[in-house]
């Protein structure tokens, strides 16, 4: 999914560097302790700046498109929105020490829900399923296409049969379930509707909790518009069978619907896990606890 551009890849962040970046562009924020923040994302680097600020930076050229994105539409969303979002309050353009733009954003408290699971997962169900209404409720008219707003059969078809296949034969999946349940996907009536705002990446380390329930949304790269299926991948994310169906109702999604985002969630699972489970292991158990969720409904109609 990346973009074509001249820009030079970045060089790797550290806080020497974050330090130069804020004094020369924000020198009101000079001064302010520079922290790394750990993080499994593969599109950026963050810092925390002092208390309440965070700096973010592209790990790559194709993720510095999503500065501009994030800093022009995330304010005009989040007023209408049931939980947290980032709020930006800086960017900078490209600069000799830093080849691409980067944005300082309002710190959320809170903890990614991968790293502090959340405990009360019903919660969670109904707020992320009332986000997701929420999101396509706003006017997405001159919105930007999501990069995971079409089909998903268009997204990764040429990339499933390999990991289909070298995960089977590392004992990993069952070949004949995962090929027929993607040949059942490929058979699904696609959204014919008016295209309307998507999050794209609702994974549990793009959600923060606060004592074991859902406190804010994060990363907004994925942000665009699109077919709402893929916003409904957290029912096998990150919930369970009895919680799913609290999210279904909250988001408000027909069965047509439902039945793309388990095929989001089978697909992306599949090739996430076959892509990352040497280099990105935090990735790579999230993508296998989707698939493995996803497959046990296929394997029971």
């Amino acid at each position: 999914m990346a973009a074509t551009t001249t820009h030079p890849d970045p060089p790797a962040p550290d806080t020497a560097l974050v330090e130069r970046l804020v004094a020369g562009r924000f020198p009101e924020w000079a001064g302010l302790p520079v922290r790394a923040v750990p993080s499994a994302g593969t599109d950026n680097v963050m810092f925390r700046l002092g208390d309440d600020l965070v700096v973010r930076l592209p790990r790559a050229p194709y993720a510095a498109r999503h500065v501009e994105k994030e800093q022009r539409w995330l304010p005009l969303l989040a007023p209408h929105l049931p939980l947290d979002v980032p709020v930006p309050v800086g960017r900078s353009g490209a600069g000799p020490d830093f080849p691409l733009p980067w944005s300082v954003y309002r710190w959320l408290d809170g903890d990614d829900a991968y790293d502090a699971p959340l405990t009360d997962l019903a919660h969670a169900a109904v707020e992320l399923g009332r986000f997701g209404a929420a999101l396509r409720a706003v006017d997405a008219s001159g919105g930007p296409a999501s990069f995971r707003g079409g089909p998903v059969t268009a997204w990764v078809e040429d990339r499933l049969p390999a990991a289909i296949r070298d995960l089977a034969a590392d004992g990993l999946v069952d070949a004949e379930l995962a090929t027929a349940s993607w040949e059942a996907v490929l058979r699904l009536p696609q959204w014919d509707g008016a295209p309307v705002w998507v999050h794209g990446d609702l994974l549990p380390g793009n959600l923060l909790g606060r004592a074991g329930r859902l406190s804010a949304v994060i990363d907004f790269g994925g942000l665009g518009t699109g077919d709402p299926a893929v916003d409904t991948m957290p029912a096998w994310t990150l919930l369970t069978a009895d919680t799913r169906p609290l999210f279904r109702e909250a988001a408000g999604v027909d069965a047509a619907t439902w039945a793309r985002g388990r095929g989001w969630a089978l697909a992306w699972g599949l090739s996430t896990e076959h892509e990352y489970r040497e280099t990105n292991r935090v990735l790579a158990a999230v993508a296998r606890r989707t698939r493995t969720e996803a497959l046990a409904e296929y394997a029971t109609p």
